[in-house]
């Protein structure tokens, strides 16, 4: 089935997610959410696609989680909702994920954003968790990728009083990795995604999991997961093509192998 609430396409090696809800400034509810999972896994079983950029409208990136599905719900029905695992599936999506965001991301616009792995947003952009102002608290990652990412204080002063940073901010605290004009910010994120693109991919998975399960790891754990990631690189033919490639000053051509 066509998915109702993403637009989904490729561009060469790269795959495009658009979120799609425009009357409710893209609020993510459960529909939004099992399409956007959907899309990555397909694309992660695509051997054609090598990097994934998801982005929002011109004017928003997201409003975050959707209120009105949620208003009415209990202890035991937001429990067993499994909503935040949506959250979870993108951010262990193995192929390098890349966030194009225009204007606001919000709660869990925001969380989605910290789920992927490289940050590109527009001057105007905001990014906030708002969700103290409705009663609650972040509650799809919200509480612990943000003070990984911008500290402890910082994180707690955006929780706890939920306003907005700027982009400029975002920049500064490490949230963001590149600030461009409005009309730029998703070219800009699909050539950094196409540059990902070009690379080995198995040397890109490993390099992204290295990174990524490194951070919940002590550091000689860590550097010892990452020795055994470089070592098995050298039993693949791109490896192999790579460094000749290298010697023979051309430019290398990866298969995925």
């Amino acid at each position: 089935m066509e998915p109702k609430n993403i637009i989904v396409e490729k561009r060469g090696k790269v795959g495009i997610i658009t979120l799609n809800r425009p009357a409710v400034k893209n609020a993510l509810n459960t529909q939004l959410m099992q399409e956007l999972v959907d899309a990555l896994k397909n694309f992660e079983q695509d051997s054609d696609v090598n990097a994934v950029v998801i982005t929002g409208s011109s004017q928003f990136f997201s409003s975050g989680a959707d209120i009105r599905e949620m208003a009415e719900k209990g202890v035991s029905e937001t429990y067993l909702s499994g909503l935040s695992e949506y959250w979870q599936s993108v951010a262990h999506f193995k192929k390098p994920l890349i966030a194009a965001v225009n204007g606001y991301a919000y709660g869990g616009g925001l969380e989605l954003v910290m789920a992927c792995d490289i940050v590109v947003c527009s001057e105007d952009a905001k990014f906030a968790q708002p969700e103290i102002k409705l009663g609650i608290m972040p509650g799809a990652g919200g509480t612990q990728r943000l003070p990984r990412i911008v500290g402890k204080h910082r994180a707690l002063e955006m929780i706890l009083t939920g306003e907005p940073i700027s982009a400029q901010e975002a920049y500064m605290l490490g949230l963001v990795n590149k600030v461009v004009p409005q009309d730029a910010v998703k070219d800009e994120a699909l050539r950094i995604a196409e540059l990902i693109a070009e690379k080995a991919p198995v040397a890109v998975r490993a390099a992204k999991e290295a990174v990524v399960k490194g951070l919940d790891m002590g550091v000689e754990e860590g550097l010892a997961f990452e020795r055994s990631l470089f070592s098995l690189l050298f039993g693949t033919q791109d490896q192999k093509e790579g460094m000749k490639a290298f010697i023979e000053k051309r430019k290398p051509e990866f298969k995925g192998r």
